[in-house]
């Protein structure tokens, strides 16, 4: 898996102060899109262990509170993402129970794949549906485009 980068303090991305992934790799090609540099799966930095653990560390850290993690992109739920994506969500559910993880996709959560769906079964907040520019708001919260929804799941 590629990154495009990593905030460790994003108050943008989600609600509170979190932590922000941006992943590499997205098929869905949407006009308009702000993020076209991480269309490609090998664009910008591997994904690293090193990385990872400085995401539970940050997630972790008493300082600087938390709210959680949010995966962005290019699309967490790219093929090319799933597995290194899942290990990430696992580990922070595991180690960080108490942070919530919010992911935004282009694919619409009713015609996820098994993969991609077991990757959902750990996140909390889902923001799904490719960005449409012809719908674009710049009012939306959490959206760019009126056709995306967020989804809220209680675990």
């Amino acid at each position: 898996m590629h990154y495009s980068a990593y905030h460790s303090v994003d108050v943008i991305n989600g609600e509170g102060t979190r932590c922000t992934l941006f992943v590499s790799g997205c098929e869905h090609g949407c006009k308009g899109c702000y993020n076209q540099s991480t269309w490609r799966v090998d664009a910008g930095h591997v994904f690293s262990q090193a990385l990872e653990d400085q995401i539970i560390d940050d997630l972790t850290d008493t300082r600087i509170y938390r709210r959680g993690l949010s995966l962005s992109g290019g699309d967490p739920l790219h093929s090319a993402n799933l597995e290194g994506v899942l290990k990430l969500v696992t580990r922070v559910k595991q180690e960080c129970p108490d942070k919530d993880i919010w992911l935004w996709t282009g694919y619409q959560l009713a015609d996820l794949t098994p993969q991609q769906q077991a990757v959902v079964n750990f996140v909390d907040v889902v923001i799904d549906g490719k960005y449409e520019q012809e719908k674009a708001d710049p009012e939306l919260l959490w959206r760019g485009s009126s056709n995306q929804q967020i989804h809220r799941f209680t675990r």
